[in-house]
């Protein structure tokens, strides 16, 4: 069913400007030539204008004439006014309105065309003064570049912070390995010497007691006792420090170390390795520590997989890429019982903790790979040391 036709006449009118009257948004229409045909009471307080003051008047010179920053706003480039002369409707909320007393607002404002059939008529506006949302989002947006800056100012003393322990954690990892070189040289010199001269003796006491067969055995007994006290003496002299590693340097050392482990487990033997031609092993006392780091960060790959892996194959692959920046790759996959991620995450994994902060005092970066029942890949990538890294942390 339809609705009954609007009536027309005064009665309509007189219901049209009670709408227009009874809305808060302001509202007013302009003609084609910009001049304003009606204006509710909410638009002409907003404006400071008397509704009989605003009637007529071109509302571009009256209200928009000027920009914020005080330029001159040609009416050729007003929005409110190419809604009719060139059919763009507009949303606007970037812009100020200007009042009766010279004052300007924050006012969000919209233009659309007035149509009479195709006939543009003129243009119908709304307005609402944004101030108060203006001012909330400045004080938001200030709040949150407060924040940023504090945010970016926390995070520069936290890498401070952080680059300071890792610095730290060197420094005491190269106090470590000094004591456990002193702690090695001074067993070899003086628990070495003195089983040395203790086998001797024996063997010269053993050669003297002739046919007493008693003595003779305990004589033998006791210098079986001396040869596993240095054989267990050596193998403490090179836990603390690898004599290989100072002597053949770390290529050797790595590939003592893997046969060491095969050895060990009694694993099929799978190393492969590959050094660059033209690549030296880093020297000096920075080559020496960068050396140091890449062996222990081996030994506590292989430890992991001797502890916790069960596994039945173990492969390593060690590349050392050529120069003028040579990188060595070092990698240790297992067939074993896998970790999840969580656990290598863990904040009490120490040892992979201490893997991750050997590597990253020297720019490298440890990769671990793992799934439970899948087995683990952990892949060292380490550069060389730089000149910057000649440096001695006193």
């Amino acid at each position: 069913m339809l609705s009954p036709p609007v009536p027309a006449g005064p009665a309509w009118t007189e219901r049209l400007q009670l709408l227009l009257e009874s809305t808060g948004d302001g509202i007013f229409g302009i003609d084609l030539a910009g001049r304003c045909t009606f204006v509710n009471r909410a638009a002409a307080e907003m404006l400071g204008h008397r509704t009989e003051a605003v009637l007529g008047r071109n509302m571009h010179e009256l209200i928009h004439h000027t920009h914020a920053d005080g330029r001159h706003y040609p009416e050729a480039d007003c929005p409110i006014f190419n809604a009719f002369r060139r059919g763009l409707p507009c949303r606007i909320d970037s812009e100020v309105l200007w009042r009766a007393d010279g004052s300007s607002f924050s006012a969000e404002y919209s233009s659309y065309p007035i149509l009479d059939g195709d006939v543009v008529q003129g243009a119908v506006v709304t307005l609402v003064d944004i101030t108060e949302r203006k001012r909330a989002e400045a004080q938001l947006h200030q709040a949150r570049d407060q924040l940023e800056r504090r945010v970016d100012e926390r995070t520069v003393e936290l890498t401070r912070a952080l680059g300071q322990l890792r610095e730290l954690s060197a420094y005491l990892e190269r106090v470590r390995e000094d004591e456990r070189t002193r702690i090695a040289r001074e067993i070899h010199d003086e628990l070495g010497s003195l089983l040395v001269a203790l086998k001797l003796d024996v063997n010269w006491l053993g050669k003297r007691i002739g046919d007493r067969h008693e003595l003779q055995c305990k004589c033998h007994d006791m210098g079986r006792m001396i040869d596993t006290a240095v054989d267990n003496v050596g193998r403490i002299i090179t836990d603390l420090r690898p004599s290989i590693l100072d002597h053949q340097g770390l290529w050797a050392a790595l590939e003592w170390q893997a046969q060491e482990f095969f050895d060990t487990t009694e694993m099929p033997p799978d190393l492969r390795f590959h050094v660059a031609a033209g690549t030296v092993e880093p020297a000096g006392e920075a080559g020496q520590r960068w050396a140091m780091a890449v062996f222990r960060i081996f030994q506590e790959m292989l430890s992991n997989v001797a502890r916790h892996a069960r596994a039945r194959s173990v492969t390593i692959r060690i590349e050392v890429e050529s120069p003028p920046a040579p990188v060595l790759h070092l990698e240790v996959r297992d067939d074993g019982v896998g970790a999840a991620r969580e656990a290598l995450d863990h904040p009490h994994s120490y040892g992979v903790m201490g893997m991750r902060e050997r590597a990253g005092h020297f720019g490298g970066r440890i990769a671990i790979d793992s799934h439970p029942g899948l087995g683990t890949r952990v892949r060292l990538t380490m550069p060389f040391p730089t000149e910057r890294s000649q440096e001695v942390t006193p």
